[in-house]
């Protein structure tokens, strides 16, 4: 199996690069036999430049959500410039782990959503960065309608922390006018603290949703995607698929 190579965008707050290391450690657990590398485009230490020339048998699989920009341009772009011609997986949305890393998330916020009851009260805006990619947001919109279809919730909207609308307190707002929902949760649709996740969490504050959940970072479902991700791309290059192991993804 070639090895894997995690690609972050990077940030100057040094929780992400935390969270990123902390999900390539549960990748690891997951697979102690596959050879896990980490690099960014920006701002953290190793760059795409510095680690990619030397894993030529690599497969790369980007910490991404959506294929906006970061995914079609500035990945390949960094690659290109490192002269790196290692292939590259799909990004990790969309995809059912991610609604069961949101669930376990919003479940770490306070309400039951094991419960049908709760869920059918409750209103939660799915929180994301946001994009000048008209088909990334059209895809978190779809994500957060597979997401109320799956599990029943009263109601689920989307909100952008940067970018076009709406905003957080929009889409709390809109929730609240939906005579079915009796409670509202925000669920940041994001990998990694920072910027655009305190942002979010501030306007959920400011508008009082009931519950904030944190973001989706090192969730088990997370490193299980991360390695889904990596053995499609694999499998497409014709490589050697790993043997299961009990309790492996």
């Amino acid at each position: 199996m070639p090895p894997l190579l995690l690609l972050a965008h990077g940030s100057r707050d040094p929780r992400h690069a935390a969270t990123v290391e902390a999900l390539a450690a549960a990748v690891r657990v997951l697979r102690p036999e596959l050879p896990v590398t980490t690099a960014y485009l920006d701002h953290c230490a190793p760059r795409i430049a510095q680690v990619a020339p030397r894993l030529t048998d690599a497969i790369a699989v980007p910490l991404l959500l959506n294929r906006a920009f970061h995914a079609k341009h500035d990945i390949p772009a960094a690659l290109r410039a490192a002269g790196s011609a290692i292939p590259v997986a799909e990004v990790l949305g969309p995809s059912p782990l991610l609604l069961e890393a949101l669930d376990r998330r919003l479940a770490e916020s306070g309400p039951d959503v094991a419960d049908p009851a709760v869920r059918a009260r409750t209103g939660v805006v799915l929180a994301a960065a946001g994009s000048s990619d008209p088909a990334a947001n059209a895809t978190t919109r779809a994500v957060a309608a597979e997401w109320r279809r799956t599990r029943g919730w009263a109601a689920v909207t989307i909100a952008h922390a940067s970018g076009t609308g709406p905003t957080v307190a929009e889409a709390l707002a809109a929730l609240r006018a939906v005579p079915a929902v009796r409670g509202t949760a925000v669920a940041p649709y994001l990998l990694a603290p920072g910027l655009l996740p305190d942002r979010i969490a501030a306007a959920a504050a400011a508008a009082r949703a009931d519950h904030l959940a944190p973001v989706l970072g090192a969730a088990p479902e997370l490193a299980r995607l991360v390695l889904a991700r990596h053995a499609e791309a694999a499998l497409a290059l014709g490589a050697p698929q790993p043997v299961s192991r009990p309790g492996a993804a």
